[in-house]
Order: structure tokens, then sequence, then C-alpha cells
């Protein structure tokens, strides 16, 4: 049972009732989950493999572009603490949704922009923010969003070594770098 470097807690256990997940992916997943495992609210942050169609992909298969899927960050938090549209906002301002299949230096479909909406909510959000950050950029002189938003589908877990890699590997690669401009968040969190 592999047991999360920050949370101290397994990763393999069912979410807890009462929790929510949210699937993004932003690029390499590394500095994506270490985006993420810092917030306030964040209970657990996995990293792997989704929106493809090859059974429990393993990373050298995902890398060759075949599989169809993207590396994600598997977020579980408690939306009393922190909203799915502050996820969003995390989300939009931490890299360039405009870059189609790469993310900077790292090109490939694996890198691609994704949005896995779990439920018609998360999927009514992520659509109204794209839309919303997508004219933000124009102003901005950046090309249209090249996300993509996913109805639920299979999360597949990384390898163990790459789970909180960054947090093993404090020198370890980071390409998360945004845009600057930022994405609006029309609900505020919960107190």
């Amino acid at each position: 049972m592999t047991t999360h470097a920050i949370f101290n807690r397994p990763m393999d256990e069912p979410v807890p009732h009462g929790l929510d997940q949210a699937i993004f992916g932003m690029g390499c997943y590394w500095g994506v989950e270490r985006l993420f495992w810092k917030q306030n609210g964040v209970w657990l942050t996995q990293v792997g493999f989704a929106g493809g169609a090859t059974e429990n992909p393993t990373y050298d298969q995902v890398k060759t572009g075949t599989t169809g899927h993207a590396e994600v960050v598997r977020i579980v938090f408690d939306s009393s603490k922190i909203s799915y549209d502050h996820l969003l906002q995390l989300f939009w301002e931490n890299h360039d949704p405009t870059q189609g299949d790469r993310q900077g230096n790292d090109v490939g479909s694996q890198y691609r922009s994704l949005i896995m909406a779990l439920n018609d909510s998360q999927h009514s959000a992520a659509e109204a923010s794209k839309i919303d950050y997508d004219n933000r950029l124009a102003v901005g002189g950046f090309g249209k969003i090249t996300t993509q938003i996913v109805g639920p589908g299979r999360f597949w877990p990384a390898h163990d070594a790459h789970q909180q890699y960054l947090e093993k590997n404090p020198d370890g690669y980071c390409g998360l770098k945004g845009t600057g401009i930022e994405a609006s968040m029309p609900n505020p969190d919960p107190i």
C-alpha cells in the first residue's frame, strides 16, 4: 500500500464521504501535483493518466503518445474549504492552455491541457471558466484555448516513484509556468 509523502494517507483507499475529486492535466504532472498539495482544503493528490483508451498504461507507454492518455493529477478535496472554482482558477493560471499537445519544452499529446469533469456541475463550471479565460487570454494577445473538457473516465495511477516526485526529489524537473493572465473566480471559497 502506497502512502502519500505529504499527507501520510493511503493513496488507494476509497474517497472519504463528504470529499470531492477533480482531475486536471496541465503538462508534466510533477509540478502540478505540488501546486495542488500545497492548497488548504486539499486532502490528497495523486499523479496518473486519463483521457485515453489503453487499460492500465505505464509511464513508458504513455510517453510514446500512442495510448491517448494525458498526464493528470487527481485531487481529493474538501469543498467546504476550497471550491472547485478555486481549483479551476489555479488550473488556468498555472499553465498555458493554448499550446495544444505540449507544455513549454514538453511535447506530445500526454502533455495536453485536460479537464476531466466528474459530474454535471464540474462540467458546467469548467465550460464557463474556459469561455471566460479564453476571452481574458485573447485580450492579452494569446491564441485560443486548446484544453479538452471530457466527461468522467478512468484514472490510472502512475508508478509509486512518480508520486509526490518533487517532495522526494526537490531539485527535480518542474516545467509548470502560467501565462501571467489572471482567471476569475466567480464564487469565493467558503470561510
